[in-house]
């Protein structure tokens, strides 16, 4: 079943630069995540707050990244992601950050997110509603 693919758009701030004058590496995990939280909200309909209200919520079990070129202060960069796989044990988001002007991919990957209960901090079932709301 395809999936709906979101693009979000930020820019590249001072903080995010490291000693050789380019994004380090940790930013990129930041922006994905900082994309996602938006498009949850925004595009699924189904905020993060949504899911802790109800007692839940999501964690990164696992991540890939490819780094591929560099982001630089001021760049205004786009994060497309869109779910590759979904089911009760999570879901695998795949993602790709790309620099507006350039077009050209600077990281992409995945990352494996577990839906977890919070007041345990233990991975649950996703519920089959969720499953197929996220199938757009």
């Amino acid at each position: 079943m395809p999936y709906a693919v979101f693009e979000t758009e930020h820019r590249v701030r001072p903080d995010d630069i490291d000693m050789f004058h380019h994004v380090h590496n940790s930013k990129y995990f930041d922006y994905v995540l900082a994309a996602r939280y938006e498009q949850m909200d925004t595009c699924y309909g189904m905020s993060m707050e949504s899911f802790i209200t109800k007692g839940f919520g999501w964690v990164v079990r696992a991540v890939q990244m490819d780094f591929k070129r560099p982001l630089a202060m001021g760049d205004y960069f786009l994060v497309k992601t869109g779910i590759e796989t979904i089911d009760e044990r999570g879901c695998r988001v795949h993602f790709s950050i790309s620099n507006k002007a350039t077009k050209k991919i600077c990281c992409d990957g995945w990352f494996d997110f577990s839906m977890i209960e919070v007041a345990t901090g233990k991975a649950v079932k996703l519920p089959a509603h969720v499953i197929k709301h996220y199938q757009m």
